[in-house]
């Protein structure tokens, strides 16, 4: 097939979204499939890639406020049209629901090209993190229009395709997310690491990893961490991303350590050299760092939504929470701590619950769905095409 997408963040930008297009990627690419990138020029330097199953086409985009390390795009429905007419693709996919992905899918339409969307980032709830949550509505209605106005708009979990279908959203279909067992992977637990963290094996290393900011929920993080510290004194935290607040928290946490934005093998060894991860988040639609802390051999401690949801059996592969539930959070956590041999174990289950998230199996979904809009034929609701969940 010849597949344009359309997202407003790509790799080398470090978040969920960039991570699981990029995947998508290269792995249509592998399968043969010829691909036209369509996204922000990410700086000054940033060249369009151009390769034998792979093209790109940079737009001009501007920083997101309040979220500078990535960029939105500028309408483009003209420039879109001038491409796809000398290049037509079968399907158009739209990652990112920015005014790119929104000019994109009338330019699709006009064309009559096969057009579906993502839903990936909760962009309504995120707007009272920065100051506009009066945007709220507007955002709502937008959104719904554009995934209304494609075939049909992918998921990662059956929860949020129930919150969406209750909202009033139409053909909506799931596709899960994989994780890379290779490289998060227990064997990569470094003693160097943690020493450089002032820990010793002994020590109990408590983990983040994400974006540094308050949508995130972090202060629970913290909260959590001091109710920690007071059963094991000598524990360690240890956050592993960036952010808006990260210089502010450094500050008022000296004894916290912050390690910054870590890739590929070195977040790896992040991941592996940890021992209970906490992840407090209330604004995932997905979550790729759970899974990535389970398949790292982390006991997870989480609410009960998203990929926990998906993945997680409560004391034995993970412990999960009522959703808002801070007291409960902090105590769960607390009791792991005292029990580290529980937490072994149940980073161990996690790791094989872990191990049954293919990406290869992913990917099958995906293309068979593109291959079904493109082809002008019903997408139906799998029967075995989703990951069993944890057991």
């Amino acid at each position: 097939m010849r597949i344009a997408l359309v997202t407003e963040t790509y790799p080398p930008e470090i978040n969920g979204v960039a991570m699981t297009t990029g995947r998508f990627v290269d792995a249509l690419a592998a399968r043969g499939h010829n691909l036209h990138i369509c996204r922000p020029r990410q700086g000054r330097d940033d060249k369009p890639r151009q390769d034998e199953r792979i093209e790109e086409a940079l737009f001009t985009g501007f920083p997101i406020p309040r979220y500078p390390e990535l960029r939105m795009g500028l309408p483009a429905r003209a420039r879109f049209e001038s491409l796809w007419r000398e290049w037509r693709p079968d399907v158009v996919q739209i990652i990112t629901e920015g005014p790119l992905g929104g000019s994109a899918l009338r330019a699709a339409r006009r064309l009559g090209i096969p057009v579906g969307t993502d839903f990936h980032t909760h962009f309504p709830m995120y707007s009272r993190h920065y100051g506009i949550g009066w945007m709220r509505p507007v955002l709502e209605t937008y959104l719904r229009w554009l995934h209304n106005a494609s075939l049909c708009t992918l998921v990662p979990t059956r929860e949020l395709r129930d919150e969406l279908k209750s909202d009033g959203y139409r053909n909506l279909a799931i596709v899960a997310r994989g994780v890379d067992t290779e490289l998060f992977d227990p064997r990569r637990r470094s003693q160097a690491l943690r020493a450089e963290w002032g820990a010793t094996d002994a020590t109990l290393v408590v983990l983040y990893v994400g974006r540094i900011a308050r949508e995130k929920n972090i202060e629970v993080v913290f909260d959590t961490f001091a109710a920690m510290r007071r059963e094991v004194a000598d524990a360690k935290l240890v956050l592993v991303g960036d952010g808006p607040i990260r210089a502010g928290l450094a500050e008022k946490y000296p004894g916290v350590v912050f390690s910054g934005t870590r890739r590929g093998e070195e977040l790896g060894a992040h991941y592996a050299s940890g021992d209970i991860f906490l992840f407090p988040s209330l604004s995932e639609t997905y979550g790729n760092v759970t899974v990535e802390a389970m398949a790292s051999g982390l006991a997870v401690v989480a609410y009960d939504y998203a990929a926990a949801r998906e993945h997680i059996r409560h004391a034995v592969n993970g412990l999960t929470v009522p959703v808002d539930d801070a007291a409960s959070f902090t105590k769960l956590a607390c009791a792991l701590a005292l029990d580290r041999e529980r937490a072994t174990e149940i980073g161990r289950q996690a790791r094989v619950s872990a191990q049954r998230v293919s990406w290869d199996h992913v990917t099958d979904r995906f293309e068979t769905i593109l291959r079904k809009m493109a082809s002008g034929l019903p997408i139906d609701e799998p029967t075995t095409a989703l990951p069993a969940r944890a057991v």
